[in-house]
């Protein structure tokens, strides 16, 4: 089996190839524009669709998409190079090629504006990203499902947690206060849903929640469960101190006066 990576060079790409790597008899073929000196990686500006670089998608069972401006506070310009027209042009040769499963790291913020909310997170649930990153990661994620109808290609888009760069340890330093603790992703739990997004059987296309089991956490995870197997084995339990409570207050209060992407914004939504 073959599976190519976009963005292995990454955080999470990094990991994921770790990960695919401990699994016998698969080819990793990894590819995009930072390869970091590694002469395994085929250097290629994927926001710019190029047959020298798309013939490399040829012979392949599966990618997985990673490559993208991971950086919440990520322009719309940036976005739409990195995160849209990048993105567009790796399904558009997946599908050419015929690969059989595009994996993609979609993200949480999708759902960012349900911070403050208490319902479960489901993949059914209405989007309601607060930025261009969150925007642009929806639109691919219908843009996936859309091909996917129309080629027979399986998509599996992953809305993955909040997962740091290195040992990944969980506490009251990360972003978001508690939010951002709840969605914890440990090391150990990404590489488990590469490794079965990659390789567990799949009959159908589908969007799901990637995260560790953390107390508090409103991501619904059934049907990641269902779909590849994924079972987190890590957890959390949120700790907040004094700073990061007053924090998420403030948080909490800016929300409410000055909702960003609201169905009913503060203006009307004529504005």
């Amino acid at each position: 089996m073959r599976v190519l990576v976009t963005g292995s060079t990454g955080n999470l790409g990094e990991k994921a190839v770790a990960a695919l790597s401990a699994i016998p008899n698969l080819d990793i073929r990894r590819i995009g524009r930072n390869t970091a000196g590694k002469v395994e990686v085929i250097a290629a500006d994927l926001e710019i669709y190029d047959d020298s670089w798309a013939q490399h998608f040829h012979e392949t069972d599966a990618v997985l998409h990673l490559a993208a401006d991971p950086k919440p506070v990520a322009t719309w310009g940036s976005v739409t190079r990195y995160n849209v027209d990048l993105a567009l042009n790796v399904l558009r040769a997946a599908s050419e090629a015929k690969v059989k499963r595009f994996i993609f790291a979609s993200s949480n913020w999708i759902l960012g504006g349900y911070r403050f909310s208490r319902e479960p997170l489901r993949d059914s649930t209405i989007p309601r990203p607060v930025n261009p990153y969150g925007a642009s990661k929806l639109f691919i994620e219908r843009q996936g499902l859309s091909l996917s109808a129309q080629s027979g290609m399986l998509f599996l888009s992953l809305r993955i947690g909040y997962c740091a760069p290195g040992q990944n340890v969980p506490g009251p330093h990360m972003g978001f206060g508690r939010w951002g603790q709840e969605m914890w992703l440990s090391n150990a739990d990404w590489e488990q849903a590469v490794q079965k997004s990659c390789i567990s059987p799949l009959t159908h296309s589908a969007v799901i929640n990637i995260m560790s089991d953390n107390k508090g956490m409103r991501w619904d995870l059934d049907l990641a469960r269902r779909t590849i197997g994924y079972a987190p084995v890590s957890h959390h339990i949120p700790k907040m101190t004094t700073m990061g409570t007053l924090k998420e207050s403030i948080a909490m209060l800016r929300d409410r006066l000055l909702p960003t992407m609201s169905e009913t914004p503060l203006f009307g939504r004529r504005w």
